[in-house]
């Protein structure tokens, strides 16, 4: 049996508030995410497994290492801190929304659809738009060039979407038409686990993306689902980022936000026409 030193994390070793206010102004700095003093506690929690991963003693030197040389560790950083919490058909206004109207009059119009889920966290909401992507081209009867693009500052929680293994129980909210069609369940070592059918997968492109950095794509998308995500900005980042949305989006393109998100005082370029779902206005800036 081997032995190690303990680290000072594992004896509950608290982060400083020195410590927290640089770490929060790096993470505000590099992601927009804006975090109060109330969540030191929180960083602290998330960030004592990434002191044991690296056999850091204690979190004043984890931040001389990040000080010293940030670059190798913003992605482990941003991806402790980041609220990963989704589920498949969260919010299904949003879907019902999207299946009855959005997606037909795209593929009666031109048959192409492109939809970006922006904070896609580990992957229940894309898997979720491109079942009912899927369904309304085969009810449609014609070929689409149609796409979900998947983005999420998180490296880890995007692992977790391109594996697409989930436990049995996160289906609980897919109804049984999907569930079966689309997942398959696990045996063996992967008993009580369900993976996503690569069919499905093909819809989807899962990239890294800070929506703070530059955006590299080209076309325009016809909706954005970023929910539960700029609630953890503060009012400028948010003003910022719906003004980028209005720019990447189509003509009178969508946006969904979470429940307990808003546009309201912060973008001119979109109308509210249901629950938390904004539609780009014709005369918003190009």
């Amino acid at each position: 049996m081997a032995w190690v030193p303990t680290t000072a994390a594992e004896h509950g070793q608290q982060l400083s508030d020195t410590d927290y206010r640089f770490l929060r102004d790096l993470i505000h700095a590099r992601s927009g995410i804006s975090l109060g003093d109330h969540k030191q506690r929180l960083v602290q929690g998330r960030l004592q497994r990434r002191l044991r991963q690296l056999g850091l003693a204690s979190f004043a030197d984890y931040c001389e290492r990040v000080r010293e040389n940030p670059e190798p560790e913003m992605d482990a950083l941003l991806s402790a801190v980041s609220t990963n919490v989704t589920r498949f058909f969260r919010e299904p206004h949003h879907f019902d929304y999207l299946a009855r109207e959005l997606l037909p009059r795209c593929l009666q119009a031109s048959g192409r659809i492109r939809i970006w889920s922006a904070g896609c966290a580990t992957g229940e909401e894309a898997y979720t738009l491109a079942m009912i992507l899927e369904q309304a081209v085969r009810e449609h009867g014609r070929p689409a060039d149609a796409l979900i693009l998947a983005t999420d500052l998180s490296v880890e929680a995007l692992d977790v979407a391109r594996a697409g293994i989930y436990r049995a129980d996160q289906l609980v909210d897919i109804p049984s038409e999907f569930r079966s069609r689309w997942f398959m369940r696990g045996t063996g070592a992967h008993e009580g686990e369900v993976r996503v059918r690569p069919e499905l997968h093909e819809w989807i492109r899962f990239q890294a993306l800070n929506l703070l950095d530059e955006w590299p794509m080209q076309g325009r998308f016809d909706a954005i689902f970023c929910r539960n995500v700029v609630i953890y900005f503060d009012r400028e980042g948010k003003r910022r980022l719906f003004s980028r949305f209005s720019h990447q989006l189509a003509a009178q393109g969508y946006v969904f936000l979470g429940h307990s998100e808003s546009m309201a005082g912060l973008s001119d370029d979109f109308d509210l026409i249901g629950r938390t779902i904004y539609r780009r206005r014709p005369d918003a800036s190009a």
